[in-house]
């Protein structure tokens, strides 16, 4: 397909993360592609999950044995919930969905295991390999909708060597690229990931540094969930932890974890600090006598310890940092900004907020602008963050009703 420059595109973003809150989509018009990609916000929404929904989803990622069946019929139920969230979220722009161009959908992921932990595949399979799964079936998506709709980005980073992830530091290249800044684009969801953009850094020398820094809302939401007794899946604004005291002893064993000194490039997940790693660590603190605002604080501190350590072990002996561009749910966490900005120490937090992009709306952001890339037939994975052997073309494109019509104008 021959890609007209400067065409302007309605992409839709869809993302549902490892904190399993519910689906974020956004609705953008893109204007031309690669680096002269310019995005514009129209709108942008999350549509909570229920309390069940919920549930089922935490409950599929903390076992290591997924029930095929259940697997199943949630990905085309979530399939629908995203083509609703689409169609909610054009409708809120005032946009007729007729007028729309193309989806791109993360999905949820279920599993995600990097090649680094696959002995169980050695032994088995003669190798280790890679191997993850995000369901919210695109088929679902594009009849429900009409629109052309590109998802499952990872599987061709696998494919290609990679770990299929991360996978936004492509888009935060394109966006945040700095001439004389050095910037990291810092996101803290469920898991916390940075893209370093060291100033005037290009797509192909491998300067480009980006990876998983650890836990990000992951381990303080479950144990939010846990002194709360349920009544609240996440710490608003970090005001329960802002009432409790650091537990330095065990601040210093969570810094010990192994992922922390894995080397690059990596990726991690619930397989690694989901509810599994959330409740032993409370039922060790507890047995220490120490308090539920405590081992809130302290887990608080160690998401964003271990942001700043990781940025002490793999970015600062090669490079400044000149800022901090913060985004994701964490961002709102005002007691985890705090810590960050101590652990940083002299290095400058902005928000995302600040580049007209409002933190919730990054990553759903982020995959439409992927999309978008992937039908004009750009490589959208970066090898050196993912582990890939080369780069590759991301996606699989199920045509909509409007197929014939993306031919036409492209």
């Amino acid at each position: 397909m021959a890609v007209k420059s400067g065409v302007k595109r309605s992409v839709i973003g869809l993302m549902s993360g490892t904190s399993s809150d519910g689906v974020s989509a956004c609705l953008v018009e893109i204007t031309g592609n690669y680096l002269k990609t310019q995005v514009e916000l129209r709108a942008y929404e999350t549509y909570p999950y229920d309390k069940r929904l919920r549930e089922t989803l935490l409950g599929l990622t903390s076992t290591s044995q997924s029930p095929i069946e259940e697997v199943a019929r949630l990905n085309m139920f979530l399939g629908k919930l995203f083509a609703d969230a689409a169609t909610d979220v054009a409708r809120k722009a005032g946009v007729q969905l007729r007028e729309i161009d193309l989806i791109g959908s993360h999905g949820h992921t279920v599993i995600h295991r990097p090649q680094q932990d696959q002995k169980v595949s050695k032994e088995i399979y003669g190798s280790d390999f890679s191997f993850t799964l995000q369901i919210g079936e695109p088929s679902v998506i594009a009849h429900e909708t009409g629109i052309t709709t590109v998802a499952d980005f990872r599987m061709r980073d696998v494919a290609a060597g990679g770990d299929g992830a991360p996978l936004v530091p492509y888009v935060d290249y394109l966006l945040f690229r700095h001439p004389t800044l050095s910037r990291a684009v810092q996101n803290i969801g469920g898991i916390a990931n940075v893209t370093f953009l060291p100033r005037g850094c290009t797509i192909n020398n491998n300067d480009i540094i980006a990876f998983d820094t650890g836990p990000g809302n992951m381990i303080i939401d479950h144990v939010t969930r846990i002194i709360t007794r349920g009544r609240h899946d996440y710490d608003d604004g970090g005001k329960l932890a802002e009432k409790g005291e650091v537990n330095e002893a065990l601040l210093s064993r969570l810094m010990n974890h192994p992922y922390l000194t894995k080397t690059l490039p990596k990726s991690t997940g619930r397989e690694d600090f989901g509810a599994h790693f959330a409740d032993k660590l409370y039922k060790e603190a507890q047995s220490e006598s120490c308090n539920n605002y405590s081992i809130l604080a302290t887990v608080t501190a160690f998401t964003a310890k271990s942001i700043a350590e990781s940025y002490q072990r793999f970015i600062m002996p090669r490079h400044e940092v000149s800022e901090v561009i913060l985004c994701g749910g964490g961002s709102q966490n005002h007691t985890l900004v705090k810590f960050l900005r101590k652990f940083l120490k002299k290095v400058p937090v902005r928000m995302i907020e600040e580049f007209g992009i409002p933190s919730q709306a990054k990553e759903p952001l982020s995959f439409a602008v992927l999309a978008n890339e992937t039908v004009c037939g750009n490589p959208g994975n970066i090898p050196g963050a993912t582990g890939a052997h080369e780069r590759v073309v991301l996606g699989k494109v199920v045509p909509g009703r409007n197929w014939k019509d993306i031919v036409n104008k492209w």
